[in-house]
């Protein structure tokens, strides 16, 4: 993948993803087996070939371009500054491609950073019918619910630049504690499995787009 930024090219791995890292107080840290254990999965049915152990970067670093996608996760709050928004935009306009799934709690802090990024932006709802639910597996119905908090439905919603979906953002679904290991939530084993498979749908599309 090629990520073009502001007048040059910076050439990426494809085989490498990174934890978000944020200002603001919010556990960005979270869910430190929730990756490596995705990764491994995806390895092993989406035809990936990511590297085992994910690093973390941070919002404000040019380290960003290295990585054709990033997660983003967390129980509290999130500031940016300026300087880490116009960072942040400037990765995802390139080619980059966040994914942040709501740890409990992130959902206003979120929102509001998102603005900085992109005023003339709004978070969408992506429909079941979009790619991302429709990669190596199939979620007719778009996003799973896996982690109870507030007896709401799980909600998929998307920031799109030029007509790219740049950032999907998973809402009371909480993908990525499902992707933790199994005696961390003591979810069912479809449920996880659920998770991942979304996860690795996400991570496919990323790839590919």
């Amino acid at each position: 993948m090629l990520l073009l930024f502001i007048g040059f090219s910076v050439q990426i791995s494809a085989q490498k993803v990174a934890v978000l890292k944020y200002n603001g107080g919010g556990d960005w840290y979270s869910n430190p087996t929730a990756l490596p254990n995705l990764i491994s999965f995806a390895n092993e049915n989406s035809n990936t070939q990511i590297a085992k152990d994910p690093t973390s970067v941070a919002v404000g670093s040019v380290d960003l371009f290295n990585f054709p996608i990033v997660f983003m996760t967390g129980h509290g709050n999130v500031f940016f500054t300026n300087e880490e928004a116009l960072n942040l935009r400037n990765y995802l306009i390139s080619g980059g491609f966040l994914h942040i799934s709501d740890n409990y709690g992130l959902d206003k802090y979120i929102r509001r950073e998102l603005a900085k990024v992109f005023p003339k932006l709004t978070l969408q709802e992506i429909p079941s019918n979009h790619p991302i639910y429709n990669q190596t597996f199939i979620f007719k119905d778009g996003l799973p619910k896996i982690h109870e908090h507030d007896k709401k439905a799980p909600q998929g919603f998307g920031l799109f630049y030029e007509g790219r979906l740049i950032c999907f953002y998973d809402y009371e679904s909480d993908l990525s504690d499902g992707w933790e290991d199994a005696s961390i939530h003591n979810n069912p084993e479809e449920v996880r499995l659920k998770a991942l498979k979304m996860g690795a749908n996400i991570i496919e599309y990323a790839f590919k787009n």
